[in-house]
């Protein structure tokens, strides 16, 4: 299993996709707006990429925020508020907060879960400081540690009570950044010591089975790379100091923080300790290049696959079904 999650094209494989998948076989497939056409065809593309691997658990990765950041999106699926909702309502209410960020995770997992994807690029635990980037804003949950954590844990709760696996985000931390990773490389000039802010939640939360890494260069860590190419930040800050023992994937290899082609950027994160690399663009020369550049996961990764997506196949069947979760998230975010 090649240590790569990649995204597709369209909204179905073409015949070279499909040839080049069934020869890679990588991790998993991420899937953006441009995969998501109505509810039939979503459908038929997360069954078609898992009778192409013959793995009932492949991993079939979203970011299905709410907010600005939503792959299906209205009007054919439902609009979803973004997590400044939550953070509204949890200063004159924290419990109503924690339960309106678990029912709304549980109604996004039970649609996730409907058209065959297992895995949620949330939730965001980046604490958001004062004249950060806007690349964050109202994504986060807030500005204290405690409760970006508190909202996490719902949402992990929440998506896992559906059986889809949340994947936390940005490790070690992107509420700081003051330029879009997604354009140019961050660099965050606070000190080790102000930097235990941005880690608790994560440290909160160290038990979640999948984690993504950032491409921001923290210059009381590492001064000369990355966090998601930092052999030192990977090992001795995620993996020691927060204590994550999960899956670490990085954020989307393709972002123009990082320098060098997709395969080189991909084999650096790699040997900087990342479990997989993520390609989005579903570009198919840059599959071919970091095809080219990444190997086969090993054991000690594969196991923490499993391990994750064993977990996405506990979703209960008890519990509010999709309407009366929103339901109950709407009447509780209209006490803010």
């Amino acid at each position: 299993m090649q240590a790569a999650i990649y995204g597709l094209a369209g909204l179905t494989l073409s015949p070279d996709e499909r040839a080049f998948f069934r020869d890679v076989d990588p991790a998993g497939y991420i899937l953006f707006a441009r995969n998501c056409g109505d509810p039939d065809q979503l459908m038929a593309l997360t069954a078609s990429l898992r009778d192409l691997h013959g793995r009932a658990d492949l991993p079939i990765l979203i970011d299905q925020e709410g907010g600005r950041v939503m792959r299906m999106k209205p009007p054919v699926w439902p609009s979803l508020p973004a997590g400044g909702a939550f953070e509204k309502l949890y200063q004159t209410a924290p419990s109503s907060a924690i339960e309106a960020a678990r029912m709304n995770a549980r109604a996004i997992g039970l649609m996730l879960s409907a058209h065959g994807i297992n895995v949620n690029c949330i939730p965001n635990l980046d604490v958001r400081q004062p004249d950060a980037d806007k690349v964050v804003g109202d994504r986060a949950y807030g500005t204290e540690p405690m409760q970006v954590a508190a909202i996490g844990r719902a949402v992990l709760d929440g998506l896992g009570s559906a059986g889809v696996v949340g994947v936390v985000k940005h490790m070690p931390g992107h509420g700081r950044a003051t330029v879009d990773s997604h354009k140019e490389l961050p660099r965050v000039s606070a000190a080790a010591d102000e930097l235990e802010v941005d880690l608790e939640p994560f440290e909160t939360l160290r038990e979640a089975s999948m984690g993504m890494v950032a491409h921001i260069l923290f210059e009381a860590w590492d001064s000369e790379l990355p966090s998601s190419q930092s052999p030192f930040i990977i090992e001795e800050i995620i993996r020691k100091r927060i204590g994550f023992s999960g899956l670490l994937m990085t954020d989307d290899i393709g972002m123009e923080a990082l320098k060098g082609s997709a395969g080189e950027r991909s084999a650096a994160a790699l040997a900087a300790g990342c479990d997989l690399t993520l390609h989005c663009s579903g570009d198919f020369a840059e599959m071919l290049d970091v095809a080219a550049h990444v190997g086969a996961m090993d054991g000690e990764a594969e196991g923490r696959l499993a391990r994750a997506m064993a977990g996405a196949m506990l979703g209960s069947s008890e519990g509010p079904d999709f309407a009366a979760a929103v339901a109950v998230r709407d009447e509780l975010l209209a006490l803010a």
